[in-house]
């Protein structure tokens, strides 16, 4: 194996993520980094100018709670009060330190050896600025050394400086960690193992481990942002998720699927591999599109029990109503404020054939529902699911299923053969057991 320092791999990734449009910056301490941060936010927001007193101002605000409460502060807008001056009155206006919807739209920097004093002087190697924040921090050890010292690494400098001074660099969302040959990334939560770190892929699950190749993908800054703003998910136990490749490339596809079309599809992830973050996620994005009125994800009643439920609320809390009643379910169809729905087979069958409730949905057949079904290999292969198309007139039906039935196993016990394919369509994305065996997320067979 060739060898190479940490010092040329370091250069090398700069010189490669210049050629990528990320602006160089040198930084030394954080004296530097707040100068920067403060013309960085100025640019963010349409060129203001802030005054010492003001960035002082957005600097205590920025300098308050964990990691997990500075990520929704990094999310959110802060209302500066300015001084009345020069003939002008006072005024309100909203700092935005990052920008979530138009992801590609914020200031891309780079630099590196930043040094941070606390309980020990700690430099790091490169720095992903956004807005002149640090939210990616990728720590590099030299090509082919153990992948894990540089993981303890990250952990020691989250215990002994990333606090220190204004605390910026509590705002990191992901760290990377590379020797050249292997590189992975993970979201910043000080409890995780390095279990919980991953390779990126592409969208066939071929994996892009080698630095360069993962820069040139996962480091575009257009998709860094995204996987930010769009696939980190800030959690109600208080922690930060970030999806894995595949998970990554399913919510991109039913997405892309309800904008571009009104196709049915299915998805085929195998067991254990995080179906739910996946749907959750899906559904959190679709149901913001303006086109889609709401969002329903379906479950079997056995399967909505208190791991589902506890799963739901994690991750957004109180967004999943456990009870039996099907008159809640009506409610909430008819609440127009209540865009996503986390529903059984069941209750929703019931709306749908009983008069009592069926009057009061009626007004709802032609908006445009999305369905995204549980487990839909063993669900939907009933009257119920004839039900549900024939009163939704304008519906879209997702399915999630770790074991697709197929021709060669597939009957209704009267001779006719109905498929996954033949209830939802086209398989949008595939993440079968060899990939979870490889990426060692469920065990091996014995």
């Amino acid at each position: 194996m060739t060898t190479q320092s940490e010092f040329a791999l370091e250069h090398s990734l700069i010189e490669q993520l210049q050629r990528m449009e990320y602006a160089r910056v040198h930084i030394d301490d954080e004296t530097a980094m707040l100068a920067n941060l403060k013309r960085q936010l100025e640019i963010h927001n349409d060129n203001i100018q802030l005054t010492q007193a003001e960035f002082d101002r957005i600097l205590n605000h920025l300098n308050t709670g964990t990691v997990v409460e500075r990520a929704r502060i990094l999310r959110d807008k802060f209302a500066l009060k300015r001084e009345a001056a020069n003939g002008k009155p006072a005024e309100t206006i909203y700092i935005s330190f990052l920008n979530c919807d138009d992801w590609c739209m914020n200031e891309f920097q780079v630099t590196h050896q930043v040094s941070m004093s606390a309980k020990r002087n700690n430099r790091y190697d490169v720095t992903i600025l956004i807005n002149g924040l640090p939210l990616v921090q990728i720590e590099l050890k030299r090509r082919g050394a153990e992948l894990k010292v540089a993981f303890h690494q990250v952990n020691r400098y989250q215990h002994e400086s990333y606090d220190a001074g204004a605390g910026l660099f509590q705002y990191v969302q992901l760290f990377i960690i590379s020797n050249g040959v292997n590189t992975r990334y993970f979201a910043n939560n000080k409890y995780q193992s390095f279990e919980q770190t991953f390779f990126w892929t592409d969208k066939e699950n071929n994996r892009l481990s080698d630095l360069c190749e993962f820069a040139a993908t996962f480091l575009k800054p257009c998709h860094v942002a995204k996987m930010i703003t769009h696939y980190t998910v800030i959690t109600e136990e208080g922690i930060l998720k970030i999806l894995r490749p595949y998970q990554f490339y399913a919510t991109e596809a039913l997405v892309d699927r309800v904008k571009n079309s009104n196709d049915n599809a299915y998805i085929w992830h195998t067991t254990g591999s995080g179906k739910t973050l996946t749907s959750f996620k899906a559904s959190q994005i679709i149901m913001r599109l303006p086109k889609v009125h709401k969002v329903l994800f379906v479950v079997d009643r056995k399967d909505l029990d208190y791991q589902t439920t506890r799963e739901f609320n994690a991750f957004a809390k109180g967004s999943v109503d456990a009870t039996t009643d099907t008159h809640n379910l009506v409610k909430q169809l008819n609440d127009d404020t209540t865009r996503l729905i986390v529903t059984t087979l069941q209750k929703l069958n019931n709306a749908l054939i009983k008069s009592q409730y069926l009057e009061r949905i009626a007004h709802l057949q032609d908006k445009k529902f999305v369905f995204i079904f549980d487990e839909c290999h063993r669900s939907q292969f009933g009257e119920t699911h004839q039900n549900i198309k024939r009163f939704f007139s304008n519906a879209q039906m997702f399915g999630f299923t770790g074991t697709p039935i197929f021709a060669d196993n597939a009957s209704n016990g009267i001779g006719q053969i109905r498929t996954t394919k033949d209830l939802f369509g086209e398989c949008l994305h595939q993440y079968v057991i060899v990939d979870a065996i490889r990426d060692e997320n469920v065990l091996r067979f014995a």
